[in-house]
């Protein structure tokens, strides 16, 4: 064999004896078949087959079947972002002259995309009150196709009465699909309730460690993942075998992490209720937040992530104050190990439950930093609000 041909071909080693604990990282855009039949008839491989890298390796195959057996759905599918989960499942299930509703506390980017990109081609979105209910069915007509959710909402903290809403859709014949990445599949499971998609952003809690961008959106009916993979063939949209081999290590250490980092939060949020410059606290599992008692009712636990609202004879200090910090870090997203703290601007947004322009909103996320010195340095934040 010429040196050239061995460069290309390796040579075959014994695999005997040797077990891992860790998913292999299958990197792969060509799929070898048999002989020219074979190839010839993979189409006939199906879904779960293994045709192209573009969709799917042992390894993003391994992350779909832990996710999917976390929402105790049917199947999942991987996607590049929380907010490519998002919009993958808008595509799939609206066309022109459709409705979707989305809810006022919505993911601002959810917002522009029915907003600057569906309402282009023809798809139409109405916003609702987050805590409606089952009073949604009043706004459903014969165009409504498709009712979000997000619950909480990641920055005002409205918990949503899910079950409700996917009852009164389902009973129009309406689907529905929930932003879970807040409790995630550990202390919420949205298909339990009703959902017919469940989107989470693997960025976060699973990731853990803010070094990857990955989403999911779990069924419960294979002719919806049909849907949805059909999506992702015409658009050419294929996730990473790398990100997904980040997220499988990630996903081992999920549940502790977030019971750890839940305690602190809910711990910080009781405490922050006595601070002189914040009005109200918006965690789900205290009576301040809207829909307390949903969560109450739905949720096994409460997670990271909470809000502060500021009263307003001091919100024009938050960013001021904000350069006090030494250990949370000022940035989106959550779910690391890194505390975050960040401003929210929530105003413009808001159209059916307006949010006081006078009134601040920062939102916590609570890491893995010693809880002490986490209050120590939320503490001076506090402090510098209140001093001017």
């Amino acid at each position: 064999m010429h040196d050239l041909t061995r460069c290309v071909q390796h040579p075959a080693v014994s695999h005997d004896g040797f077990t891992s604990l860790a998913v292999p990282t299958y990197r792969a855009s060509t799929i070898v078949y048999d002989d020219p039949q074979d190839f010839a008839g993979r189409a006939a491989r199906g879904l779960d087959g293994y045709t192209y890298g573009l969709h799917g390796t042992p390894t993003t195959r391994t992350l779909e079947a832990q996710i999917t057996a976390l929402h105790g759905g049917e199947r999942t599918v991987l996607v590049p972002s929380g907010q490519a989960a998002v919009a993958i499942t808008m595509l799939a299930v609206l066309k022109p002259g459709d409705t979707v509703l989305i809810p006022d506390h919505v993911y601002p980017p959810v917002r522009h995309l029915c907003a600057n990109y569906l309402a282009s081609r023809g798809i139409a979105h109405r916003v609702y009150d987050p805590l409606i209910g089952a009073g949604i069915a009043d706004l459903i007509d014969a165009s409504t196709k498709l009712v979000w959710l997000e619950s909480p909402g990641s920055g005002t903290m409205e918990v949503q009465d899910v079950p409700a809403i996917a009852r009164a859709a389902r009973a129009r014949g309406v689907l529905t699909g929930c932003d879970n990445t807040w409790a995630s599949p550990l202390l919420f499971k949205p298909l339990a309730h009703g959902v017919d998609f469940a989107v989470e952003a693997l960025t976060k809690y699973v990731g853990g460690h803010s070094d990857l961008l990955l989403g999911s959106i779990t069924v419960g009916d294979l002719g919806l993942r049909k849907a949805l993979k059909e999506v992702l063939g015409v658009l050419g949209i294929g996730v990473s075998p790398d990100e997904a081999a980040l997220a499988l290590r990630g996903i081992e250490t999920m549940g502790v992490r977030m019971a750890h980092s839940g305690r602190v939060a809910r711990e910080f949020a009781e405490r922050l209720q006595a601070a002189p410059a914040v009005a109200r606290v918006l965690h789900p599992a205290l009576p301040s937040c809207p829909g307390h008692e949903i969560f109450a009712r739905d949720f096994k636990a409460a997670s990271t992530v909470f809000s502060l609202v500021i009263k307003p004879e001091f919100t024009a200090r938050i960013n001021p104050a904000l350069g006090h910090v030494r250990l949370f870090a000022i940035g989106a997203s959550w779910g690391g190990t890194h505390s975050l703290i960040a401003p929210m601007d929530v105003v413009a947004d808001r159209r059916v439950r307006p949010w006081n322009a006078a009134e601040g909103l920062v939102r916590l996320s609570i890491g893995l930093e010693e809880p002490g010195e986490l209050w120590d340095d939320l503490s001076r934040f506090l402090d510098a609000l209140v001093a001017g």
